[in-house]
């Protein structure tokens, strides 16, 4: 491949893109929102996680319980509409499956941001009562 093909073939992509900022929206403000909601997730379960556990090794090895039945139950291998009732019922407790329900409202429709404003806002209130049963789980020592 030439130079001037690759360059001939960023230049139609770019062009393109300027006149669809949905996409740019996509690419650029999605994986930063989710990577801030991912992070106050995982940082209030650890939080939370460690109320339960005597040592980090314990901690670590809480997060294949809480992470992998989120993962099966969101939506990226099986459709959340297709899963059984109780299946359905237990992914609609747990936050991923409203981060995932985000994506899928954001690349299907361009008018979703009330449904990803709700999404997202669900997912914030999971991490929050997170932090907030961690801190008070937490052992408080007075010397």
């Amino acid at each position: 491949m030439s130079a001037a093909r690759t360059l001939a073939t960023a230049r139609r992509v770019l062009l393109q893109l300027r006149h669809d900022p949905r996409t740019i929206a996509l690419m650029l403000l999605v994986p930063c929102v989710l990577e801030t909601l991912l992070r106050l997730i995982y940082a209030g379960l650890g939080l939370l996680a460690s109320a339960f556990a005597r040592t980090e090794f314990q901690v670590v090895q809480f997060f294949p319980l809480v992470i992998l039945p989120q993962l099966l139950l969101c939506g990226l291998l099986v459709a959340r509409d297709r899963m059984p009732s109780v299946l359905h019922a237990i992914s609609d407790a747990l936050p991923l499956s409203y981060a995932v329900d985000g994506m899928h409202h954001l690349s299907r429709q361009a008018g979703a941001g009330g449904a990803v404003s709700a999404d997202i806002a669900i997912v914030v209130g999971f991490a929050a009562g997170a932090l907030v049963l961690g801190a008070a789980t937490l052992r408080r020592q007075t010397d």
